[in-house]
C-alpha cells in the first residue's frame, strides 16, 4: 500500500529518495498514550514494500501532555539504516516491514 503523497516529506539515505509520513493527528489509544509513535516510509521513486517504525515515544500530539520528543529526519534515517540491514528491500512488492524500537516505553505516566 502506497504512502499518500500529501504531508509526506523526502529523505535521501546512502542516494536513495524515500519519502516519510507521520500521522498529524494521534489515534485515539496514541492520543490516550496508550500506544506508540509509528511512522511510515517508502521509496520515492518506486514505492514497493512500507517501511512501518513504532517508536520508543507517545505521539508528539498525545492529550494528556505527556512529554514526547519529535520525530526528526536522522530518527528516520537511522530507521531506514536498520531496517535495510534487516532485510527490508523497499523496491519489491510485499507486506509491510514492521521494525519494532519501542524498547524502554512505559505506557503509565
Amino acid at each position: 500500500m502506497a504512502l499518500v503523497r500529501k504531508g509526506s516529506r523526502r529523505i535521501v539515505v546512502d542516494g536513495t529518495a524515500y519519502r516519510w509520513r507521520l500521522r498529524r493527528r494521534p489515534t485515539y489509544c496514541q492520543g490516550l498514550a496508550w500506544s506508540l509513535c509509528t511512522f511510515a516510509v517508502e521509496q520515492a521513486d518506486t514505492p514497493g514494500a512500507t517501511l512501518v517504525v513504532t517508536t520508543n515515544q507517545p505521539h508528539p500530539s498525545n492529550w494528556l501532555g505527556r512529554e514526547a520528543k519529535p520525530v526528526l529526519p536522522a530518527d528516520v534515517a537511522e530507521a531506514i539504516e536498520l531496517a535495510l540491514r534487516a532485510g527490508w528491500a523497499p523496491a519489491a512488492p510485499g507486506r509491510p516491514f514492521h521494525l519494532d524500537r519501542c524498547v524502554g516505553f512505559n505506557s503509565s505516566p
